[in-house]
This record gives structure tokens, C-alpha cells and sequence, in this order.
């Protein structure tokens, strides 16, 4: 057989998304929100968290409950890397109902071929790179327990919630193992997403896979290679920029989730439903934390790579 590769194809989330009046209850920004932190960040919440020292830096709408579109899988890789004895070489053979999903829905997708069997490790990158639905499909219907597809991502769902739970994110809810929400029911707050983002640092793989700006992963039974690019275009374009995950949606709007590195300090940041601003906004947070300028040019996508 001659050699194969797979670059995804270009496909991202118009898949059906709740209106947030279902989800968010927006609380007033405090007084102290308000007066210092970075000037014009047009994202509706917003927080900034010292990572190390666990604290928070500035504040807007911090527990506004919003969609968060793929960054929820964010939490689909906790959910994957805090299983219990999980082994990241255990192969899953990807089937044609993973293609199919993201054919019906519109998602972003890693392009995943049926009968292709990668490893649980190989589909972190294929679910956080170039935010594969059919990746996150494939790691709930493996790691989830029933009979059937359903019941098996119904449970890691369950599971997100109750890892969740667990961590102490109070306002935050998974209704989907990949950000699409069929009731509305899948949200988070700016405060919750950075507490979530620096909990996931914390592992040395989920950390490697968020700060990888490309990749080749090579099928184990055929002779195919998948190539596959970080939607997060803050990697390679900000200094230190080390992740973590994009989205966009209907009705999350745009959002992102980002961390950066300078010497000893990291910094987590979050923007959810930030119009067209992003990476912008996530800019000044960062300047504005470690108290410097920087110039950025946005590292450009290949035409071929997802955009999310």
C-alpha cells in the first residue's frame, strides 16, 4: 500500500447550540473588576489567574454561566487522564460512527478513518490539536461503561460531571463529551474554566499535548499518517504561550483558553464569547499580567488545518 495522509478536512462547530439565556444568569462585575486590569478586553467573561500562587489577578463576569463550545474538552481530557490506571497505549479502533457524527453535525474533526487504530495518547492530540469531535467521540465510547454507544458516552459524561464536581467547579455542567450542546446545557464560567485549565497543567501529558502547535501520528495497522495543526494560533506567536484549547460556537461565541510562561511564572487566562477579539484580548490579559509589551503576528493555519 503507498503511504496515506490525513490532513482533516475543514470543518468546524456550526453543530445546533441553545441560546445562552438557557445557561447564563449574568451577575454584576464587582467594583474591583472594574478598576484595574486590562483596558478594552471586549470578551463578555473574562479571568486571569497566577497559576503557581493560585490567584486571581483580574476579574469580568467571573461567574457569569456561558457556553464554552470545545474548550469543553478541556475537561473530556482530564476526564481521560485522571482515570484511574488509564493506559495512554491502549489502541481503540475508530468506526464509522465516529466519522458519522461529525459528518451530521457540522464538527471540527481530526479526520479519523474507520478501522484506523491509534492509541489512547495518539487521540489526546487528535481531540486537543485540531479539536476533533470524532477523537472526543472515540475516547467517551471507550472509556465510557454500557451495552451500547449511547449509554457508553452518557457515562463519561457523567464522569466529566462528576470530576467536575470533584474539583470544585460550582457552575460549570457537561450535557456532550465535545462542546456540542443539544439543550443548552453545557456551560462554564471564566473563573471555573481557569480553575479547570490549571488543574490540567498540573499533568505532564495533558501539558505536552495543549503546547504542541503540530504533529504526525501514523496509524498502528495501516500505513497512514494523520497531520494534524493546533487551532490555537497564540502558540508559536506570543512568547511562552504554552495552550490550552480554543472554541467557538452558535452560542458560545468564540472562546478561548490560554496559559503563558515567563522564567518561573505561568499565567492562565480565559475569554468566553468574545466576538472576534480573542487572541487580541488574550494579549493584553497576558501583557498586562507580566507587566510587559510584546508584538505578536498570529501564526497562520496551513489552509488544510481546522479552525475552531
Amino acid at each position: 500500500m503507498e503511504p496515506s495522509g490525513v490532513r482533516p478536512a475543514r470543518r468546524w462547530g456550526a453543530a445546533v447550540l441553545a441560546t445562552t439565556a438557557a445557561v447564563a444568569v449574568a451577575l454584576p462585575a464587582t467594583t474591583a473588576e472594574a478598576a484595574s486590569g486590562p483596558s478594552g478586553v471586549a470578551a463578555k467573561g473574562a479571568f486571569l489567574l497566577d497559576s503557581g500562587a493560585n490567584k486571581e489577578l483580574w476579574a469580568k463576569d467571573a461567574d457569569t454561566r456561558r457556553q464554552m463550545a470545545s474548550t469543553t474538552k478541556i475537561m473530556t481530557a482530564v476526564t481521560v487522564l485522571d482515570t484511574r490506571g488509564i493506559d495512554l497505549n491502549k489502541q481503540i479502533t475508530i468506526k464509522q460512527s465516529y466519522r458519522d457524527y461529525v459528518q451530521r453535525t457540522g464538527a471540527s474533526t481530526a479526520d479519523l478513518r474507520t478501522g484506523d487504530k491509534l492509541t489512547v495518547r495518539q487521540l489526546l492530540y487528535g481531540l486537543m490539536l485540531p479539536s476533533g469531535c470524532d477523537a472526543a467521540y472515540a475516547l467517551a465510547d471507550t472509556l465510557g461503561t454500557g451495552k451500547t454507544e449511547a449509554q457508553r458516552t452518557a457515562s463519561f459524561i457523567d464522569k466529566m460531571n462528576k470530576r467536575a464536581a470533584e474539583l470544585g467547579l460550582k457552575n460549570t455542567k457537561y450535557d456532550s463529551f465535545d462542546g456540542i450542546s443539544r439543550a443548552g446545557n453545557n456551560y462554564t464560567t471564566p473563573r471555573d474554566s481557569a480553575k479547570l485549565a490549571r488543574h490540567a497543567l498540573a499533568n505532564g501529558m495533558f501539558a505536552v499535548v495543549a503546547k504542541t502547535a503540530s504533529t504526525k501520528q501514523k496509524a498502528a495497522n495501516v500505513n497512514r499518517t494523520y497531520y494534524w495543526d493546533n487551532t490555537n494560533k497564540l502558540l508559536g506567536s506570543y512568547k511562552g504561550a504554552i495552550g490550552i484549547k480554543t472554541g467557538t460556537g452558535t452560542a458560545a461565541g468564540p472562546c478561548l483558553v490560554f496559559a503563558a510562561q515567563r522564567g518561573k511564572r505561568t499565567v492562565v487566562g480565559v475569554v468566553l464569547n468574545d466576538a472576534t477579539n480573542r487572541y487580541p484580548d488574550a494579549v493584553k490579559m497576558l501583557d498586562w499580567a507580566f507587566n510587559t509589551k510584546t508584538p505578536v503576528k498570529l501564526r497562520q493555519l496551513p489552509a488544510s488545518a481546522q479552525r475552531d
